[in-house]
C-alpha cells in the first residue's frame, strides 16, 4: 500500500504540481473501493457530470431573484422604469414627459411643505423676539400679513382632508335640568349646512349630480325583489317586443358576442385534477378556458397557467389575441415562449408555449412548481413532444395533487385519452358557431390537382360571393395550380369577375404571405392556395368555400438508414382510412427526446409510460447514436458531454458539432453555420419569373468545400451589411429566415457561457470547421463509387447529391451530409467535403482503418474527386444518363461493411424492447 501511495503522490505532483497526504489517501481509497478501472472511470465521470449540473443550478439560482415586502415594491418600480426606458423612441418621449410631470409634482409638494414650515417658523420667531417691542404701524401690518398668509395657506392644504368619525349624541339638558339651547339649534340647522369636502366648480358639481341620478333606482320595491330573483336564476327582461324568430336571432347574437366567462365560469371549479375537453373549432378552448382559470384564482401566490401549442405560429397568434382580450400588453400578464424567442416577464400569469419549450422547462424545473394548471391543446395532432409530455405530466399529476391538467382538442379519441389519464372525465362542447356542409366526390379523381383547379373555376362562375381556400401538399403543386388558374382566367377575359390567386407556404416571403389577409376588392373573388399551415395555425377572413383534395405530405423516419421520407399520402377517411394519423413518435428520429429524458433522470425508457410506445428499433438506434456521439457511456448513463449537449435547443449532432469546435478555435464560425442549418432550406427564394437571376445570385455565394461554407459566406456578407433588408431582396434571400437565424445565433451564443464554452474565432481555419462538422455528423458519411453515385459507409445504401448543393457535379470522394431525405430519390442535403483520415482521428470508436483503406487504390473516373478543378459541374454524371446510372446502381453488388458498434449495456437498456 505504501508503494501505491507513493505512486499516487508522484502522479499528483506531475499533474497538479502539489500533493497532500489527505488527497493521496482519498485517491487511494477511491481506487480500492472499485472493482475495476472502468468502474472507477465511470464514477469519476459521473462526479464530473454532477458537478457540472450543480454549477448550472447555481447559475439559475443566482439569476432568480427572491424578493418580498418593501424590496419587492422597490425592485418592481425599478423594473418598470427599466422596461419603459427600453421602449421605442415614441414611447420614450411620452414616458419622459410623464416622468417630468411626476417629478415636478413631487418637487412642488415637497417645496410647498418646506415653505409652510419656513412661514410658520418666521411667525413664531417674530412673536418670540419682538413680542415686547413696540412696532410701527407698517411693521405691525407686515407681521399680521405674514400670519394671515400662513393661516390661509395652511387652511388650503388641509381643505381636502376628510375625517370620518361618529360622535355619540349628548343630552340637550344638563344634569341640573337646564336646557342647552345652543345645541338644540345646532341639531335643527345641521341638515342645512354644507358638507365639508373637496371643493368643486360648477361643471364638476353638475357631473357629480348626473352620475348620482344615473345610479338611482326607481320603481316599486317588490319589482326590485323580483328582478333580483330573476338575476339569481339567470333570467333577463327585455323592454322591446319582437317576433319569435327575431327574438331568437337577437338572443343568439347576444350569446356569441357576450362574455364567455359567464356560462363557463363553473367549468374549472369542478373537483377534477385531470379533464379531457372535446369541442368544435371556434368554441373557445384555446382562448377562453385559460381565462376561466385566471378568473378562478389559479394565478394566485405567484403561480402560472401554461398552455401548449404544436406550432410556433399558433402560440404567438393566440397569445396576442388573449392579451388583447385581457387588456394587457403582450409579454406582461399574457406572454408566449417558442424556440429561440421568449416574450414573457416576471408578471406573466398565462403563458402560451410550444410543446418543445415546455419539455425544455423540465430541465430546470422537473416538478413544474411554478405552474398551477397546464393545458395541452391540439392533443389530437400527437406530435413527438406532446406524446412525451403526456407521460411526464401524468407522473407529475400523481406527485402533485394541487396541479390541474386539461387535455383539449377539436377531434380526438376521448375514450383512449380518458383511459390513459386514469379514467379522467370527458367534457364535450357540442355545436358550431356556423353551419358547415361537407360534400364528397362520387369517385376518386385521377388528377386531383386538375380537379381542384376545375372546382375553383366552377365555384367562381356559378356560386355566390365568398373567397375560396384550396389545400395542396407543397410549393410545387401550389405554383402549378397558380399558373394554371391565371392562364385559364385570362382566356375568359371580361366575361367573368376578377379572380385573385394568392399562394401561401412556408418558404414564401413575408410580404407575399401577408397578401392573403388583405380584404378582397369589390366585384372580385380571392382564392388562396395553401399548404396545411392554413388549417390550424392561421385564420383567413371571408373564406366561404374550402376545397381539400385529401392529400398531405407526411414525414416518416427509417431507423435502419437514418433517412427521413416526405411522402404524399391520403388522409381523408370517408370509408377505409384510419380516423387518426400515426403518432409522430412512431415515425421520427428520437435522438433529441432520448437525450432530454436522460437529462431529466429517466433512464428506463423501455418502461416509460408512452400512450403509443415507439418502435423498439427506433429507440435502440437513438441510444446507439447518442453513445457514438459520447452523450451516453457504455452503461447508458448520461455523460458530462451529453449534459452539455442537452442544454442547446438543437439536435444532438448539431450540439456535438458546436462543442467540438472549441479545440479548433472556430466556435464563432460553427455557431453561425449551426444557426443557418436550423432554418432548413428556406434561405434562398426562387421566383419562377426571375429564376435565372435567382440562380446567378445564389451561385455567387458558393464556396469550395461544401454547403456549410456557402452558408457561412451568406451569413458573413449579411452581417457586414448590418443585417440589411435591401441586401436580402437584391440577392433573392429570405429576410425573415435570416432574421430567424440571427435570433437563433444570439440565443445559442448566450447558452455557450452557460455550458462553459468559450466563443473563439479563426476565419482561416477551414479544416477546423470541417473537422467540427465531422465530429458531429460522422454517422452521416458517404463515399463516391465508380458509377459516380455515393454509398453510405455504415448501413450501405445508394444516395445522391441534392441538385441544390454546392457540390452537385463535383464528386468529392468523401462527404459528410447534414440530413438524408427521400423525395424522388435518396438525396443528401447540406454536404461538406472531408478527408477519410479524419474519421479515424475523430471517431476511432466508430471507424477503423480498414473502413477507409480501400479508398487509396480505387480507380475513379478522371472527373471524380476534383471539386476545385472541375470546370463544368454535373457533366460527368450527365454523360452516364439517368437510366444507365440507375441500371448500374441496381446491378452492382453491395459492398460489405461491419455493423455499427453495439452498446455494452444495450441488453440492460433495451431488454424489454428486444423481448
Amino acid at each position: 500500500m505504501g508503494t501505491m501511495k507513493e505512486w499516487v503522490s508522484d502522479q499528483l505532483m506531475s499533474l497538479l504540481g502539489y500533493s497532500e497526504n489527505f488527497l493521496t489517501d482519498y485517491v487511494t481509497n477511491l481506487a480500492s473501493s472499485e472493482k475495476s478501472a472502468a468502474a472507477l472511470l465511470a464514477k469519476l465521470h459521473a462526479a464530473d457530470r454532477d458537478e457540472f449540473a450543480e454549477r448550472l443550478r447555481q447559475r439559475d439560482l443566482e439569476k432568480t431573484r427572491k424578493l418580498g415586502g418593501d424590496a419587492l415594491a422597490v425592485v418592481g418600480r425599478r423594473e418598470d422604469e427599466a422596461r419603459l426606458l427600453k421602449a421605442n423612441d415614441e414611447e420614450k418621449a411620452s414616458v419622459l414627459e410623464q416622468l417630468r410631470k411626476v417629478s415636478r409634482q413631487v418637487y412642488l409638494e415637497k417645496r410647498e411643505k418646506q415653505k409652510l414650515e419656513e412661514a410658520r417658523d418666521d411667525v413664531r420667531d417674530e412673536e418670540y423676539l419682538f413680542g415686547d417691542v413696540e412696532l410701527t404701524a407698517r411693521e405691525k401690518e407686515e407681521r399680521d400679513l405674514k400670519k394671515r398668509l400662513y393661516d390661509l395657506a395652511n387652511e388650503r392644504v388641509n381643505i381636502s382632508d376628510k375625517v370620518e368619525r361618529y360622535t355619540m349624541p349628548s343630552a340637550y339638558d344638563d344634569l341640573e335640568g337646564g336646557a342647552r339651547q345652543d345645541e338644540r339649534f345646532d341639531g335643527l340647522l345641521a341638515r342645512y349646512q354644507e358638507e365639508e369636502g373637496e371643493e368643486m366648480n360648477e361643471f364638476q358639481a353638475w357631473d357629480a349630480t348626473q352620475i348620482k341620478r344615473s345610479t338611482a333606482r326607481v320603481g316599486a320595491a317588490d319589482r326590485r325583489g323580483k328582478g333580483a330573483q330573476m338575476g339569481e336564476t339567470g333570467g333577463k327582461e327585455y323592454e322591446l317586443v319582437m317576433a319569435t324568430e327575431e327574438q331568437i336571432d337577437f338572443i343568439a347574437d347576444e350569446i356569441i358576442a357576450g362574455n364567455l366567462g359567464e356560462p363557463g365560469a363553473d367549468a374549472p371549479k369542478k373537483p377534477y385534477q385531470c379533464l379531457i375537453i372535446v369541442g368544435e373549432t371556434g368554441s373557445g378552448k384555446t382562448t377562453q378556458v385559460p381565462q376561466y382559470l385566471m378568473e378562478a384564482g389559479y394565478c394566485e401566490d405567484g403561480k402560472k397557467i401554461g398552455c401548449t401549442q404544436p406550432r410556433r405560429v399558433a402560440a404567438m397568434s393566440v397569445a396576442a389575441r388573449v392579451a388583447e382580450e385581457v387588456g394587457c400588453k403582450l409579454g406582461n400578464e399574457v406572454g408566449y415562449s417558442i424556440r429561440f424567442e421568449d416574450c414573457t416577464s416576471e408578471r406573466t400569469a398565462l403563458k402560451y408555449m410550444t410543446d418543445g419549450m415546455l419539455l425544455r422547462e423540465f430541465l430546470g424545473e422537473p416538478d413544474l412548481a411554478s405552474y398551477s394548471a397546464m393545458i395541452l391543446d391540439e392533443a389530437h395532432e400527437r406530435t413527438l413532444h406532446t406524446d412525451v409530455l403526456f407521460g411526464l405530466l401524468k407522473d407529475i399529476a400523481r406527485f402533485r395533487p394541487d396541479i390541474k391538467l386539461l387535455v383539449s382538442s377539436a377531434t380526438l379519441d376521448a375514450a383512449k385519452f380518458s383511459e390513459y389519464f386514469d379514467d379522467a372525465p370527458v367534457f364535450n362542447i357540442p355545436g358550431r358557431r356556423y353551419p358547415v356542409d361537407i360534400l364528397y366526390t362520387k369517385a376518386p379523381e385521377a388528377d386531383y390537382l386538375e380537379a381542384a383547379v376545375v372546382t375553383v373555376l366552377q365555384i367562381h362562375i356559378t356560386q355566390g360571393p365568398g373567397d375560396i381556400l384550396v389545400f395542396f401538399t407543397g410549393q410545387d403543386e401550389i405554383e402549378s395550380a397558380q399558373e394554371t388558374l391565371q392562364h385559364r382566367t385570362r382566356g375568359f377575359g371580361t366575361k367573368i369577375a376578377e379572380l385573385i390567386v394568392l399562394p401561401i407556404y412556408a418558404n414564401l416571403p413575408s410580404d407575399m404571405q401577408a397578401k392573403i389577409f388583405e380584404p378582397t376588392p369589390p366585384g372580385a373573388r380571392k382564392v388562396v392556395l395553401a399548404t396545411n399551415i392554413a388549417e390550424t395555425s392561421i385564420t383567413i377572413d371571408n373564406i366561404i368555400y374550402v376545397i381539400d383534395p385529401g392529400f398531405n405530405k407526411m414525414n416518416s423516419y427509417n431507423p435502419r438508414t437514418s433517412m427521413e421520407s416526405l411522402i404524399v399520402t391520403p388522409w381523408a377517411y370517408l370509408n377505409e382510412l384510419e380516423d387518426n394519423i400515426i403518432p409522430e413518435i412512431q415515425r421520427t428520429n428520437l435522438g433529441s427526446v432520448v437525450l432530454m429524458l436522460k437529462s431529466l433522470g429517466i433512464n428506463d425508457l423501455i418502461h416509460f409510460d408512452f400512450m403509443d410506445p415507439p418502435p423498439a428499433e427506433t429507440l435502440i438506434r437513438a441510444l446507439e447514436q447518442l453513445y457514438a456521439l459520447g452523450a451516453l457511456n457504455d452503461r447508458g448513463e448520461l455523460t458530462k458531454l451529453g449534459r452539455r449537449m442537452a442544454e442547446f435547443p438543437m439536435d444532438p449532432q448539431a450540439s456535438k458539432t458546436l462543442l467540438s469546435a472549441e479545440p479548433y478555435g472556430v466556435v464563432a464560425e460553427v455557431l453561425s453555420i449551426c444557426a443557418m442549418l436550423q432554418i432548413g432550406a428556406s434561405i434562398f427564394y426562387r421566383p419562377k419569373e426571375r429564376a435565372m437571376h435567382a440562380d446567378n445570385a445564389r451561385n455567387n455565394f458558393n464556396r469550395p468545400g461544401g454547403d456549410h461554407f456557402t452558408l457561412l459566406n451568406v451569413w458573413n456578407q449579411w452581417a457586414e451589411t448590418q443585417y440589411s433588408t435591401q441586401w436580402c431582396f437584391e440577392n433573392f434571400i429570405q429576410v425573415r429566415s435570416m432574421r430567424k437565424a440571427r435570433d437563433i445565433r444570439e440565443q445559442v451564443e448566450a447558452l455557450c457561457e452557460r455550458v462553459e464554452l468559450e466563443v473563439t474565432s479563426d476565419p482561416q481555419a477551414t479544416d477546423g470547421v470541417a473537422k467540427a462538422v465531422t465530429a458531429g455528423y460522422f454517422y452521416h458519411t458517404a463515399q463516391l463509387q465508380k458509377t459516380l453515385d455515393y454509398r453510405t459507409v455504415k448501413h450501405p445504401q445508394t444516395v445522391h447529391v441534392h441538385p441544390s448543393s454546392t457540390l452537385h457535379g463535383s464528386q468529392p470522394r468523401w462527404v459528410v451530409y447534414h440530413e438524408l431525405v427521400f423525395t424522388t430519390k435518396e438525396f443528401m442535403r447540406q454536404i461538406i467535403e472531408i478527408k477519410p483520415d479524419w474519421l479515424v482521428e475523430i471517431a476511432p470508436h466508430f471507424y477503423q482503418r480498414k473502413d477507409i483503406e480501400d479508398d487509396a487504390g480505387k480507380k475513379m473516373p478522371k472527373t471524380a474527386g476534383k471539386a476545385a478543378a472541375a470546370g463544368g459541374r454535373g457533366k460527368a454524371s450527365e454523360r452516364l444518363g439517368p437510366a444507365r446510372r440507375d441500371e448500374a446502381a441496381t446491378n452492382r453488388p453491395a459492398p460489405t461493411s461491419r455493423p455499427p458498434p453495439r452498446l455494452v449495456g444495450r441488453a440492460a437498456l433495451a431488454d424489454g424492447a428486444a423481448r
